[in-house]
């Protein structure tokens, strides 16, 4: 009996130490602007049963937004690297660009879909706002909590 509690003992360490060490963050695949909008543009199609001729219509669009999204993101990485921060009329430049950009590519999507693709593409991407949304709100909640403890931490 004795020798059964050990061995589950043992048994149930080496599980939470071989946990402990896969705390690694999952990497993701780099694909290339090209796939991306593939894989973008096959999601499409099965959400919204688009036509071979809006398929071709749609997939500029998206290569157009992954290619402004990748140059933005690089140029946010280099303003971080360099410890910049942007000023008010900055942020407000941004974020006209960005509702300029929403803006044309709902205009473009409104032309290539029909009514029912259109109503549903609407109702897809304020799910995607709503998810993002809740994701941001989660991120700084953690990063609250984790001001606090390192707080409580240096206060030690």
């Amino acid at each position: 009996m004795k020798n059964l509690v050990s061995i589950l003992v043992l048994v149930f360490a080496v599980t939470f130490t071989a946990k402990a060490q896969k705390k690694g963050k999952y990497k993701k695949p780099e694909f290339s602007i090209e796939q991306k909008a593939d894989l973008a543009v096959k999601k499409m199609t099965l959400s919204l049963d688009l036509s071979e001729k809006q398929q071709n219509q749609i997939k500029p669009l998206i290569m157009a937004q992954i290619t402004g999204r990748k140059a933005a993101m690089e140029k946010r990485k280099e303003a971080r690297k360099n410890a910049q921060k942007p000023t008010a009329d900055e942020i407000y430049a941004m974020k006209n660009k960005h509702l300029d950009k929403q803006i044309m590519m709902k205009n473009k999507m409104r032309d290539i879909l029909n009514k029912d693709q259109f109503i549903k593409f609407e109702k897809m991407q304020a799910r995607r706002k709503m998810a993002g949304m809740k994701k941001k709100k989660e991120m700084m909640a953690k990063k609250k909590k984790m001001k606090k403890r390192k707080k409580i931490e240096e206060g030690k």
